[in-house]
């Protein structure tokens, strides 16, 4: 009742006051510091990796609340003893600096508490009157009600000036120790702790003995106070001032980069693993030193925990110089893909049900109009299993196997990958779009590898069963957990069995040669891998994986420029060999059983095996692999007691003709596998006195379809001539040939005839000596 009628009679007084105390409790800022920070990214263990200087020109690192005891107990001691006792002043050091300041006529000491000082640090050091001084009392005050006093050495700590353009101690630590502020010896947390008195005054570099003494007196009260032994003071005087700022550490730049694009001015924990991003860097720095002689100036390098889908090394580029671009970052950077592909399509019709691992495959001069590819070596096998085609990486099976899979239904697995540089429609890229026509980036191929790896450790650790969310992009936030979803029966995208069975198949990809030093390297690490080289030797590639991790790699120029030598298994595979040598050694898949089904397989076609295949083994196939079509190689023939002729009833006695599988491939097929195959034994003739219809089939080597053909000049200035080439089944047929109906030459055996041909459209007939009859049309082009 006193209480209201004081109210009533003072009314002034008690709206003055309530004033007061409203601006009070308003009159400190929200946020103390607003000044722009440097973005900085730390590893998985929380070691520095880089750090970008803020917009404003200072290495001012983002606040932090963690503030290391050393330093804490050192600026404690030498600018605020009484600091967790005081309300935010000390009235004490006040009147002191009041007493010492009119003696001098001047403000020679401030008194300030470290409270007042980070008022006053985020008020921009305004000059040192009477009047700021009060408002900074006032402002210290409301401060201590607000934080902690923890709080507040952290934001002295973090917003002190440390000389020249570093702010913080952070900042302070790595530029003037290389250091974190948590490993700081006493004599360098003393250094630290006395620097921000007088910044400008007492920097590294100059003024060493004001700098010196200030650091040895603070280190003798640490001594006095019993803060420290005498050991460790004597052999903390004795260590050295710093003489120079070091540069901030770069490890991983181009990361550092990306990073700031999203979370600029902020401290963030990446899953970067330090170590290996170190060896990372080094063993790039290596390749490019020899690679860069040959004028190929530009690596990437991506290193993906499977399990995690953490990225723990990103190397964005090799350590060239601006001429050769090596600020760009290349592993999100659309290139040409070369064969990088390949497995894709092997999976793709693997899961499909339309091939078997160990299927043969053609692998002949082959057309398709104006589109004819070959192989790297110019060479032809004839007829290869599918398993091997891929891990040798050639191209014409290749592109056999989409063109009868399907190029629709190829570009649409692909896009299910969510390969982000595939833009255009199937037809853009056409037959080359497993070789090379379409480009991509080294961030989603390896991602693609990484979900492939997962899927199949997924379901045979997870009672065969999927994850919704398997195909999840990667990430390096360390804060980010992947979330693989839901566990389901179906497949997202590739059957476990298939994928399974094509890291088998790129298991066995040969590894570079001895050339490299590569005997050093632990062979015993199973590795699924694959090359590509671009047209034109402009992109080199190579990616591989094991149950716990992803290595990829790219080598190249930025600016496209292709060089000689510029392949993937003489570039690229090295550099992806060395950093898997670096990498924990992983066991290898284990099988998914409950996608494949144990059955007979013929032993020289790969096709499911038919009761006419002679030579059978027991393989693991995908379930989907059970629709395949039976083998197609093998006939049965009437032969005679010496296996070297067909015969039959007209010519033999019913019991003297023995039925013997044959293992018979078409023509031209066949015309190229048996240099490769001495045992092939084609199909023998018939005995010459033998009735009855003799099968014979003859094909086109070359040209194989109606095609333009450029023939190229010799060193004379004269057309070479044309080169015409059938394939016989039967060894003793003679060809008869003709050009627009004209007879040329008769040929037996050996069937290659050389044509001096005008610029012109031409048929091509050969006949043999049984009636049959094959034509094909070219045009001579210069």
């Amino acid at each position: 009742m006193q209480f209201v009628n004081y109210i009533n009679c003072h009314k002034k007084k008690t709206i003055f006051l309530v004033v007061l105390l409203i601006f009070y409790a308003f009159c400190l800022p929200k946020e103390l510091f607003t000044k722009p920070t440097s973005t900085v990214i730390t590893s998985n263990n929380n070691e520095l990796l880089g750090a970008l200087i803020a917009k404003d020109g200072q290495w001012r690192f983002p606040h932090n609340d963690s503030v290391p005891e050393k330093f804490k107990t050192c600026l404690i001691q030498f600018e605020d003893e009484h600091f967790y006792k005081h309300p935010g002043f000390n009235p004490v050091s006040i009147l002191k600096a009041l007493k010492q300041n009119l003696q001098e006529g001047k403000v020679k000491r401030g008194g300030s508490t470290i409270t007042q000082q980070v008022i006053r640090l985020s008020r921009n050091n305004r000059d040192r009157t009477y009047f700021e001084k009060i408002k900074e009392l006032i402002l210290a005050t409301r401060l201590e009600i607000r934080v902690s006093k923890e709080k507040i050495i952290a934001f002295w700590s973090s917003n002190a000036p440390f000389g020249g353009n570093v702010v913080g101690l952070d900042a302070g630590s790595w530029r003037y120790f290389n250091r974190k502020a948590t490993d700081l010896s006493w004599a360098e947390a003393a250094t630290l702790a006395v620097l921000p008195n007088a910044p400008n005054l007492i920097y590294p570099g100059k003024n060493q003995h004001k700098l010196l003494t200030k650091r040895n007196r603070l280190l003798k009260k640490l001594l006095t106070k019993k803060v420290i032994d005498s050991l460790t003071y004597e052999l903390s005087i004795l260590e050295e001032l710093p003489q120079k700022a070091y540069a901030i550490p770069q490890i991983a730049p181009h990361l550092l980069q990306k990073i700031n694009k999203e979370k600029k001015g902020e401290f963030v924990k990446t899953t970067i693993d330090k170590k290996i991003q170190n060896q990372a860097n080094t063993i790039v720095k290596n390749h490019y030193n020899h690679l860069s002689k040959n004028g190929i100036y530009n690596i990437s390098v991506l290193v993906l925990d499977v399990k995690t889908r953490q990225v723990l090394s990103y190397v964005g580029n090799s350590p060239t110089d601006n001429k050769h671009q090596k600020d760009v970052d290349i592993i999100d950077k659309p290139r040409s893909t070369g064969s990088i592909l390949k497995p894709f399509l092997y999976a793709a019709m693997l899961d499909a049900g339309d091939l078997l691992p160990n299927t043969l495959v053609a692998d002949i001069p082959t057309n398709f109009g104006s589109y004819k590819p070959e192989n790297f070596d110019k060479k032809y096998a004839g007829a290869i299993s599918a398993k091997l085609a891929l891990s040798k990486s050639l191209n014409v099976p290749t592109v056999r196997l989409l063109q009868s899979f399907g190029l629709e239904k190829f570009h649409h697995y692909l896009q299910k990958l969510q390969l982000k540089d595939l833009r255009n429609n199937p037809n853009y890229y056409g037959l080359t779009l497993a070789l090379g026509g379409a480009e991509s980036n080294l961030w989603d191929l390896c991602k693609s590898y990484a979900s492939l790896a997962s899927t199949v450790n997924h379901y045979t650790e997870n009672s065969s069963r999927y994850f919704k969310n398997e195909f999840t992009e990667p990430t390096f936030f360390a804060d980010e957990k992947m979330n693989f979803g839901e566990k389901i029966a179906e497949k997202i995208i590739f059957d476990a069995a298939s994928i399974y069975l094509t890291f088998e198949s790129l298991k066995d990809v040969n590894r570079p040669n001895s050339e490299e030093n590569w005997e050093f390297f632990d062979s015993s690490k199973q590795i699924a891998w694959k090359t590509g080289t671009s047209f034109g030797f402009r992109d080199a590639w190579a990616i591989g994986t094991t149950k716990d991790f992803v290595v990829g790699v790219w080598v190249g120029n930025a600016d496209g420029e292709g060089r000689p030598g510029l392949v993937g298994v003489q570039t690229a595979a090295p550099i992806l060999f060395d950093i898997f040598d670096k990498l924990p050694n992983s066991e290898w898949f284990d099988k998914p059983f409950d996608e494949m089904h144990e059955i007979e397989i013929c032993a020289k076609s790969g096709y499911r095996a038919t009761e006419i295949c002679e030579d059978t083994k027991l393989e693991f196939i995908q379930n989907a692999g059970l629709k395949t079509k039976p083998c197609p190689y093998h006939i049965l023939v009437n032969v005679d007691a010496s296996e070297n002729y067909q015969v039959n009833t007209s010519c033999e006695n019913l019991g003297s003709i023995k039925q013997k599988s044959w293992f018979v491939l078409p023509p031209l097929m066949e015309y190229y596998y048996k240099d490769k195959n001495p045992f092939y034994k084609s199909l023998p003739k018939f005995r010459e006195d033998c009735l009855g219809e003799i099968k014979n089939a003859m094909k086109f080597i070359y040209p194989t379809e109606k095609s333009t053909i450029f023939l190229p000049k010799n060193f004379d200035g004269k057309k070479n001539e044309l080169i015409l080439k059938v394939a016989h089944s039967n060894q003793e047929a003679t060809l008869f040939w003709y050009v627009n109906n004209e007879f040329i030459i008769a040929t037996k055996e050996i069937h290659n005839v050389a044509i001096d041909s005008k610029i012109g459209d031409y048929t091509i007939s050969v006949t043999d000596n049984f009636g049959n009859e094959i034509r094909q049309e070219i045009i001579i082009k210069e």
